[in-house]
């Protein structure tokens, strides 16, 4: 697939994800990556062959560069790769070799490189903007397929198809740009720079038609690169945010506490006709809701002795609780107790005979 149509299909694929791109999630864990673009070349060093002098320099026109890498990052930002590239430019001509001078073929660089990367996006990062700076080292190879240098007429013709390596290092500026609608996916554009020390490489050379060709060393240096690419990279630590957890149910409020009073005539425990209308109401009313017991709460006036008046709440609360009963509530769920002339509805001194304060209280909880 030619370099443009790369380029445009990863624009495709990408771009209605990023249209409202978000800060990219800091990556987490293993990734890979992949990116193709344009390598341009600087003027290389030209050896003379035979290990002389220095010749001069070889230019090339702008070429094609693709990458992948498998990396790991760390939580701190940090990450590290391992990474596998190819570039090719083809050479155009001979600069400074004391005669015109074209030039042909390719040099084709390939092999491998170790990275390690920081991501400036954990403590900075924009919607379209999350930036990684990194270094790297390795080892390339540079093959010369159908080198040639010639003067005018097409001599002298110096030809070479070897393949040479040499330690290679790198510096790579990059930003990340998430697809939304591929979690851990993103968009990545990188400007790097690539450098190899020099090679000695096999040539042949035709000083002129029909001269004998003579064999030697050429060697090649200033192997500077710089190259823009636009790539995908997936982080498979990344995965689709979880659905909000739904809103905790508030508990349900506890119903109500529905209270009814039975008075009584002073100094008895008998039940009044209305009384009885009462504790009916409050029998047939517990039917209808959900309870967990009926309190039957006695109490006294302050008339009569305390001991006196705690007995006759007790008789009181304990006829109220019989006829409760008798109108159908289990005898069970009813709790009896007897406050005598304590916690009085209406407060008065000692020795009153106060209607309201002779009570029982029937509570549904």
């Amino acid at each position: 697939m030619k370099l443009r149509s790369l380029l445009i299909a990863a624009t495709i694929i990408s771009a209605p994800g990023f249209a409202c791109a978000q800060p990219a999630q800091p990556l987490s864990g293993l990734y890979i990556g992949a990116g193709a673009g344009l390598n341009w070349l600087q003027d290389e060093h030209l050896g003379s062959p035979g290990g002389g002098a220095a010749a001069g320099n070889l230019a090339s026109r702008p070429g094609g560069v693709g990458v992948i890498s498998l990396g790991y990052a760390l939580d701190n930002g940090l990450r590290f790769e391992i990474e596998g590239d190819f570039r090719s430019n083809r050479f155009s001509e001979g600069r400074d070799l004391g005669f015109p001078a074209a030039a042909g073929g390719n040099e084709r660089k390939y092999g491998p490189m170790f990275n390690v990367i920081y991501d400036f996006s954990r403590i900075f990062s924009a919607p379209y903007f999350n930036p990684y700076a990194g270094l790297g080292v390795g080892y390339q190879w540079a093959h010369l397929d159908n080198f040639h240098v010639y003067g005018v007429g097409g001599f002298p013709l110096v030809t070479s198809n070897d393949t040479r390596g040499a330690l290679a290092y790198q510096a790579i500026l990059g930003d990340a740009i998430p697809i939304n609608s591929v979690p851990g996916l993103a968009l990545t554009v990188e400007y790097r720079f690539m450098g190899m020390a020099y090679r000695s490489y096999d040539v042949a050379v035709t000083p002129a038609a029909g001269a004998p060709t003579t064999f030697g060393k050429m060697k090649l240096g200033n192997d500077f690169n710089h190259a823009i690419l636009i790539g995908l990279r997936y982080n498979f630590g990344q995965a689709a945010p979880p659905p909000p957890a739904p809103a905790p149910m508030a508990a349900p409020a506890p119903a109500p506490s529905r209270s009814y009073l039975v008075f009584f005539d002073w100094d008895k425990a008998s039940l009044t006709d209305r009384a009885r209308q009462i504790i009916h109401e409050a029998a047939d009313n517990s039917t209808h809701v959900q309870y967990t017991r009926l309190e039957v709460n006695g109490y006294t006036d302050t008339s009569g002795t305390p001991a006196y008046n705690q007995g006759l709440s007790m008789r009181r609360a304990q006829a109220v609780a019989g006829e409760l009963v008798r109108d159908g509530v289990p005898q069970g769920s009813i709790s009896i107790q007897g406050f005598g002339e304590t916690h009085l509805l209406v407060q008065t001194g000692p020795g009153v005979r106060e209607p309201q304060n002779r009570r029982v209280e029937i509570i549904i909880r």
